[in-house]
């Protein structure tokens, strides 16, 4: 998977992805439209804050709907099945031992825009991602973050 910029997502992440794109263009539009035309009612525009704000969150939503755009355009729907399942690869969970804290930590291993560490995705190219990635279960990993060396046994992967 040489990096031509395309970007990895399960179909499910691209219903998603393709819903709120629908969404902010359909009514997301529509809102603003009706929140610039109700601030022009306000009359005189080189003072009116109502207007400033609303063109700004119309900029924010051409930029969100461009930038969905854009990763709909690169995105290529992986399928669990066609990945190896022996090794560490993108949407492989990972259930690591922290041979320094003692914790087991659970990972599930994500392309950069589907990265959640509140929901331990982490992105394949993170230091932990890119330490994991190829690697089996038994294996030992050392990954060198700002804090020092983190140090993670592969307990067991699955998808």
């Amino acid at each position: 998977m040489g990096d031509n910029g395309s970007i990895y997502l399960t179909r499910e992440r691209i219903v998603e992805l393709e819903q709120e794109l629908r969404d902010l263009k359909i009514n997301g539009r529509a809102d603003i439209a009706q929140k610039i035309a109700d601030a022009r009612s306000y009359g005189d525009l080189s003072e009116n804050a109502e207007y400033d704000a609303a063109k700004e969150a119309q900029q924010h939503l051409e930029l969100r709907i461009a930038k969905l755009e854009e990763t709909l355009s690169r995105a290529r729907i992986i399928e669990s099945s066609e990945l190896p399942n022996d090794k560490v690869y993108i949407l492989s969970l990972v259930t690591l031992h922290d041979l320094k804290t003692d914790e087991q930590i659970e990972y599930r291993l994500v392309s950069p825009e589907e990265a959640d560490f509140d929901k331990n995705k982490i992105s394949i190219t993170s230091p932990i991602g890119k330490a994991l990635m190829g690697r089996r279960a038994g294996e030992t990993v050392q990954v060198k973050v700002p804090a020092g060396v983190l140090e993670y046994k592969i307990l067991q992967l699955s998808r």
